[in-house]
């Protein structure tokens, strides 16, 4: 199969429709042709006229650990161009950045996840793109947690730089797919296109979302493998929390949590007595890490670690959101006074609780915290704003 950059390296009918243009590329660690050769250097060794490039979150290198640590702009050693920040100083590109190229090529890997920031960038890259006159190519590639759809709807006026719009915590889309829902949701008028990618088949095995033939490279430092990939939709809530989601240990946002005041195999059990369905599609296993940094540094950590990998994964049974919210009502029933929630400021919202904006809204923590509510009250939720969803992108969808 073919991503967006490999068909635009190889056909030179499409390279022909930027000649004579200045582009630009929104680029990280993981923008690399089949032959792991970095869009950048191949779009320039190609001749493409690139007279900038842009670094998201985490920057165009992928360099930086953790939320909310910024980047700098700078100028490309090896190329002598301006790189520009859009996780610094700014996070929506500027006139005076707009203005260095004509044509802007978005080749980031994303995780199929609302609150993975990329979703935001391309956003507002398409936003300044339509007040600018400029033209936004999406060089696209697979969404490696496949097509399914889960989640609440963000509630309007929860919008975050993680929650650009009200779509559910696992979008089901790739980028490409995604632009053209923004253009139509938020009425833009920018010239804008996708380059498809070819033979990708979301919803077949064995990769159901990643091809087998393509080697994993990290789209940020944390982002270290397919299963973290599948259950981030769920493992991301962690960040919300006092639990550990694994960061300081080498399998970062792969575990339902992991704490040295909790009996992960209690939890576990109060788990599969609560709702045992929503643990289908996954093998959870109990754990033992200390991290090195972050939360809980230095002490030991009891986890349930998430494997939707191998012969434990179903694609069509995974559903990593409801799974994090059922280990977040387990660790609720088993300590009632656990202090769950970590109260600090979250992607530069300041006047919310992270879990909220995590959610694009409180209705998860509060279905959490209510003693009452069951599993069917937050199904129902879910089961609703998901079949809305699938039918507001379906115009939308390529590869389906």
């Amino acid at each position: 199969m073919k991503f967006g950059i490999d068909r635009l390296l190889t056909e030179s009918d499409l390279r022909a429709q930027l000649d004579g243009k200045r582009v630009s590329l929104v680029a990280h660690p993981a923008s690399v042709t089949a032959q792991l050769e970095h869009s950048l250097d191949a779009l320039i060794a190609k001749g493409v006229n690139v007279t900038s490039a842009f670094g998201p979150q985490h920057g165009l290198k992928g360099d930086k650990q953790d939320n909310m640590v910024e980047t700098a702009d700078e100028t490309d050693p090896r190329h002598g161009i301006p790189i520009f920040s859009l996780y610094g100083e700014v996070r929506r590109p500027t006139g005076q950045m707009m203005s260095t190229a004509d044509v802007f090529l978005f080749d980031l890997q994303d995780l199929g996840c609302r609150i993975y920031t990329f979703v935001t960038t391309l956003l507002y890259l398409l936003e300044e793109a339509a007040k600018a006159g400029k033209e936004v190519w999406v060089l696209d590639r697979p969404n490696p947690a496949g097509g399914p759809v889960e989640g609440t709807l963000l509630v309007p006026g929860q919008e975050s730089f993680v929650g650009a719009a009200p779509m559910p915590m696992r979008h089901g889309l790739t980028m490409g797919e995604m632009g053209r829902w923004f253009v139509d949701h938020f009425k833009l008028d920018v010239e804008y296109r996708v380059i498809e990618m070819e033979g990708w088949k979301p919803g077949r095995g064995p990769g159901f979302g990643w091809p087998e033939d393509r080697i994993w490279i990290n789209p940020s430092p944390n982002a270290a493998n397919v299963n973290m990939a599948r259950a981030y939709a769920g493992t991301v809530m962690l960040e919300g929390t006092t639990l550990s989601e694994g960061r300081g240990t080498t399998r970062p946002l792969e575990v339902l949590f992991g704490a040295p005041d909790v009996d992960a195999a209690a939890v576990l059990s109060t788990m599969q007595e609560m709702a045992p369905s929503w643990l289908r599609g996954c093998h959870l296993r109990e754990c033992w890490f200390e991290p090195t940094f972050h939360k809980h540094a230095g002490s030991l950590c009891n986890a349930l670690m998430i494997h939707a990998e191998g012969p434990f994964y179903d694609h069509h049974e995974f559903k990593p959101w409801r799974l994090q919210a059922l280990a977040f009502k387990a660790i609720r029933n088993l300590y009632p006074d656990y202090e769950l929630w970590r109260d600090f400021p979250y992607e530069y919202e300041f006047d919310r609780l992270a879990i909220d904006v995590i959610n694009g809204g409180p209705s998860l923590r509060e279905w959490v915290d209510d003693s009452e509510a069951e599993p069917g009250d937050l199904d129902a939720l879910a089961d609703a704003d998901e079949a809305a969803w699938r039918e507001t992108i379906a115009p939308h969808l390529i590869y389906s």
